[in-house]
């Protein structure tokens, strides 16, 4: 039994600990180190075409909201282009407030200071 579950995952949890921090080093009987027995192997996230998930429907029902009544089929590559745009801006001015908190994660009010900053003010998220 090699400890192993279903999908060929590891136990998650290593021979000397609970599954937090670095645990004991063991060492096998011949010298292997055995302190990552059982935990998961880390799979490598492949980043594709993220600009396609931003479907046909979700840019119709955002030009519906702005009173557009009929589209064109090419408007669909141009708006992608222009909300990625867009939101680049926004992340780097977000993640500008954040290294500047030395935080690791983005919160809303970073979100809100970085579109204050392009003058695009956003009301209903404060402290």
């Amino acid at each position: 039994m090699s400890g192993r579950g279903a999908g060929g995952k590891g136990l998650g949890v290593g021979i000397g600990g609970k599954g937090k921090g670095k645990g004991i080093k063991r060492k096998g009987p011949s010298g292997i180190n055995l302190s990552n027995y059982g935990t998961p192997k880390r799979h490598r996230l492949v980043l594709r075409d993220n600009l396609k998930g931003i479907t046909k429907p979700a840019i119709r029902r955002l030009a519906r909201r702005g009173g557009v009544k009929r589209m064109s089929l090419t408007i669909y590559e141009e708006v992608r282009i222009v909300l990625k745009k867009f939101l680049t801006g926004v992340l780097k001015d977000s993640i500008a407030y954040t290294e500047h908190r030395r935080a690791k994660t983005v919160n809303a009010m970073d979100v809100v200071y970085a579109l204050k900053r392009q003058g695009r003010t956003l009301y209903g998220f404060d402290q």
